[in-house]
């Protein structure tokens, strides 16, 4: 019979990652001996299965002097019809979770998710604390604050430092201008993938210290700052897709996966986005839960050196099964502004799946 093993939880960043809390599994299952050896993951470059996860990455990154003329741009106004979806971690659905996110369609559009680090629930510390307070902050910058206009490093740095919760979080801000411009920053392990015709033709690559232990944000010494951020500046297009996940979603989904579920639900408008976002959040979901399934996390946990006894792999066993995780998902279509009904702007501040506030 094949024995299956389940891999640690996520990693508290502790005094630059130099010692990592104790090991849990999410199983009953004993973790491999070389899950406790701690190592380093080379910051120079993306881990495997993020390579693998995005195996359909075209062999090109859009820029923002890429693709659409400038005369086209001139005269059309972008914006995103944006769909969410947040499945819990299963112990924490009473809660909502512990991932935070938020939209908003002020001068163009801005949306973030930040996910809080679980270890430091075991300091006694509830782990979704840091995390609507980070987006909290930055939902209220990104309406008011004109000079983090476009400068998606700048909003994560205003709103690091206002967010006074013990705690840690990683985050993703992506910031669309109306003429079509799209700045990303990255801290951590949160991700952002853009679809056109298809394809994947420009993904974030996560940060780690080590397996399972992010860049993150943090109350304590030793935690990274927006400097540390990854920026990214893009040209999109009407009809283009993004895919914005915690890690919840990446770590249980390949590239392939996410692309047949955009193509699955066709059309550019909210509707199909909300109904890819939470197919894609099913599909995470699911394979969060299957032991054995051979998921991102688990072929990167493998390259990582976690894998089983060379003795136990000769009898037919193997490192197999998801994460289970919160798993935040965001789908933006990218749309003309004047195809949006004429409501006004509105925001939406949503901290795990409570709703917090929305106006007009």
């Amino acid at each position: 019979m094949e024995m299956v093993y389940m891999l640690p939880s996520r990693h508290l960043l502790a005094a630059v990652c130099s010692s990592s809390v104790s090991m849990k599994s999410l199983s009953e299952s004993q973790v491999p001996a070389a899950a406790a050896t701690g190592r380093h993951l080379s910051l120079s470059r993306s881990p495997k299965w993020r390579q693998m996860a995005d195996s359909c990455f075209c062999c090109f990154s859009p820029t923002a002097q890429d693709h659409t003329p400038s005369q086209l741009q001139a005269r059309t106004q972008y914006t995103f019809a944006i769909g969410a979806n947040v499945i819990p971690h299963p112990d924490k659905v009473e809660k909502g979770g512990e991932d935070a996110y938020f939209v908003s369609q002020h001068n163009g559009c801005v949306f973030a998710i930040a996910d809080g680090v679980s270890g430091w629930a075991e300091e006694n510390v509830d782990p979704a604390l840091y995390s609507k307070e980070l987006m909290k902050h930055a939902a209220a910058l990104a309406c008011t604050d004109e000079e983090v206009q476009n400068n998606p490093r700048l909003l994560l740095k205003k709103a690091h430092f206002a967010t006074r919760s013990i705690g840690a979080a990683t985050a993703i801000v992506a910031i669309l201008e109306p003429k079509g411009i799209l700045h990303i920053a990255n801290l951590g392990d949160c991700g952002l993938r853009l679809i056109r015709h298809g394809h994947i033709v420009f993904a974030t690559s996560p940060q780690q210290h080590y397996f399972d232990c992010p860049f993150q944000f943090s109350s304590a010494n030793g935690g990274q700052q927006a400097e540390d951020a990854v920026v990214h500046e893009i040209s999109v297009m009407e009809c283009d897709t993004v895919v914005m996940g915690s890690d919840g979603l990446f770590d249980n989904v390949y590239g392939s996966e996410i692309i047949a579920t955009v193509a699955m639900f066709g059309g550019a408008d909210q509707a199909a986005a909300e109904h890819t976002a939470s197919a894609l959040a099913a599909l995470a979901s699911k394979n969060a839960r299957n032991k054995k399934y051979e998921s991102p996390y688990s072929q990167e946990a493998i390259s990582q050196g976690y894998d089983l006894p060379f003795w136990k792999k000769i009898l037919g066993k193997k490192l197999t099964g998801g994460k289970l995780d919160d798993i935040t998902v965001l789908v933006g279509h990218v749309v003309d502004v004047k195809s949006l009904p004429r409501h006004g702007t509105s925001e939406l501040l949503c901290y795990g799946t409570h709703e917090i506030q929305k106006h007009q």
